[in-house]
């Protein structure tokens, strides 16, 4: 089917509906694109507590895609949290498999707002692997410093910049707060301010950011006006009401 401009998913769902599948659905909808989902963990959260996390297996993961892309034609994927780095590479690379020219975004969720960490057995050597089959990593600092403790903020950057691009998100800087970094093409840096003060927090804002960057790669926007229109929408998204659920609004861009 070609009627339609069908971007997907592939992450939890979250019963509130502020990050994950659905937060990405909405976030898809808004740019006036189609969102397909995957989904890979049912999790147990509100808004502010986070309790469970129950993983799908990864052949129902496989299965999804390979019915997905025998009806649609996909050509971006954006991936939120997934069970390990080993099952994420399967991930990653049946997708190739159906569409060696996919565009795939990873926002490498590691731990819950509540403290809940999803990732803490894994191999990095394999994650290493998952890095060169995606066109972009889109953590925020935490995660940043999460991924490998022993390196340096500006060492882990480095070597996440030689893997893939990086969309470094600024929400939790402690200088500058709020001010993203793109790194692309190894050597080009671009610093994103804010548009807005963010009046308010939001939950799962994080994973709007990514999907927003996704949709505006997927219009074959450049790589800086992506960023910049993705930081806009998601500043309209944090400053929508004063509550933790953000609403979502048409983005003309």
């Amino acid at each position: 089917m070609s009627d339609k401009n069908y971007i997907l998913s592939i992450a939890g769902f979250d019963p509130s509906s502020g990050a994950g599948i659905t937060s990405d659905i909405k976030t898809f909808e808004a740019h006036n694109l189609y969102g397909l989902s995957i989904c890979t963990a049912i999790t147990v959260q509100n808004d502010i507590t986070f309790k469970k996390c129950y993983w799908v297996e990864k052949e129902i993961i496989i299965s999804q895609i390979e019915t997905l892309f025998e009806r649609f034609d996909i050509k971006v994927a954006k991936i939120g949290i997934i069970e390990s780095w080993e099952v994420l590479l399967e991930v990653v690379q049946t997708l190739k498999i159906f569409n060696s020219d996919i565009k795939i975004i990873l926002d490498p969720i590691l731990k819950a707002s509540a403290g809940f960490d999803f990732h803490a057995n894994s191999d990095l050597e394999v994650f290493e692997r998952v890095l060169q089959n995606c066109d972009f990593v889109t953590p925020n600092y935490e995660e940043i410093k999460s991924l490998f403790p022993n390196k340096s903020t500006e060492e882990t950057i480095e070597f996440l910049s030689e893997k893939t691009n990086v969309y470094l998100k600024g929400g939790h800087r402690e200088d500058k707060k709020g001010w993203d970094e793109v790194y692309h093409n190894k050597i080009v840096k671009l610093n994103i301010p804010p548009i807005a003060d963010a009046i308010f927090e939001k939950h799962g804002s994080g994973c709007v950011l990514s999907s927003a960057f996704a949709a505006n790669l997927y219009k074959e926007a450049s790589i800086e006006d992506a960023a910049k229109n993705a930081k806009a929408y998601t500043e309209e998204f944090l400053n929508s009401n004063p509550s933790l659920l953000g609403n979502h609004q048409y983005y003309d861009k």
